[in-house]
């Protein structure tokens, strides 16, 4: 069953619509119009109650103004571009610097911050955007759609497409953060990573192109381990991303890849994330300053974790990475699944 209501206005008056999508058992996601933003997303927990799984505000202003792109769909290209430049085709495109030396998440004004068409299709519900040529100073008309459905067996389903009428680059994903529990934070969660390897990043998070073995370093979650565990180990490569904010390459050949398990002792809600993309953006809030949230909760630091999927950050540089170029006229299709359940 999908409903609607006014969630606010923007700034201009424009009203922003929620969409709330609930299954027979009650579990249930609300998906604001402004930026396919997950606002909320409750499922059932081992006490028989419900926990709200996603990190959020009750009120729009606060998505305006409050950054961090919580629960945002990420657009045109997600994670960061080195030196906010690529080559395409022989030509240079040259982005905004809003990351330090480099573009990050689509620019100042990304695919987050504007109010999306969304209509229902039976229990789907699908957002659609045009990103037009030179929308910062990405290359082509982009019609892209996103939809959601969450399932009778509680898996929110995300799907991404997207067509161009010239050669551009797409790495689509959602940032949400995650906390499985309302009482204790991320940090305290299980999770399992099914990757043997990552990315290496320079100071500014950004891949150097090299790829690791996650064995013998904090980054070795291939059997469960509690995200907090390592996260304070004098390594570098934890002190370059502030804690953990790096790409692991999934190991899972198959088109729907088991990417990472989540887990909370405290509410008993397990999270498994599968998607058709190679690559797993973990981001264990580093940047994220307390603030109020849903509730009267707190929003605060390393509270939460983001399972971004993806194509690898900074792909056009590399020609060993998956590359994030859309041939014009060609179809884009990815898929991401958060299924939940209580262990």
């Amino acid at each position: 069953m999908i409903t609607h209501s006014i969630f606010g206005y923007t700034k201009t008056g424009a009203p922003v619509t929620a969409y709330k999508l609930e299954n027979s058992s009650g579990a249930s996601a609300v998906v604001l119009d402004y930026g396919c933003t997950i606002q909320s997303l409750l499922v059932q927990n081992a006490q028989g109650g419900f926990t709200d799984v996603v990190e959020g505000y009750d009120s729009f202003i606060e998505y305006e103004t409050g950054g961090d792109y919580l629960g945002a769909a990420i657009g045109r290209v997600a994670n960061r571009i080195g030196n906010a430049e690529f080559t395409l085709s022989g030509k240079t495109f040259r982005l905004v610097k809003n990351d330090g030396a480099n573009h990050l998440h689509g620019g100042l004004r990304g695919f987050d911050k504007y109010i999306w068409d969304a209509v229902t299709e039976g229990e789907k519900l699908v957002f659609s955007r045009l990103s037009p040529d030179g929308e910062e100073n990405y290359p082509g008309n982009l019609s892209v759609k996103i939809s959601y459905m969450l399932t009778e067996d509680c898996a929110l389903c995300i799907s991404y497409d997207a067509q161009t009428d010239a050669d551009t680059i797409i790495n689509l994903t959602n940032h949400s953060y995650f906390k499985l529990s309302s009482e204790k934070s991320a940090l305290a969660h299980s999770l399992q990573i099914f990757a043997e390897q990552f990315t290496e990043c320079d100071e500014g998070c950004l891949p150097t192109g090299r790829i690791l073995p996650v064995a013998g370093t904090p980054f070795d979650f291939r059997q469960p381990k509690i995200l907090g565990q390592d996260i304070g180990l004098d390594d570098e490569q934890l002190q370059r991303g502030h804690g953990y904010d790096h790409n692991f390459v999934l190991s899972d050949t198959a088109y729907m890849k088991k990417a990472a398990v989540l887990e909370s002792l405290d509410t008993g809600i397990r999270m498994t994330t599968l998607t058709t993309l190679p690559g797993l953006q973990v981001y264990s809030a580093n940047f994220l300053t307390d603030r109020p949230g849903k509730g009267g909760k707190t929003i605060s630091y390393r509270g939460s974790v983001c399972l971004e999927t993806q194509v690898f950050p900074n792909g056009m540089a590399f020609g060993h990475f998956p590359s994030p170029v859309l041939k014009k006229n060609a179809h884009y299709h990815q898929e991401t699944v958060y299924r939940f359940e209580i262990f």
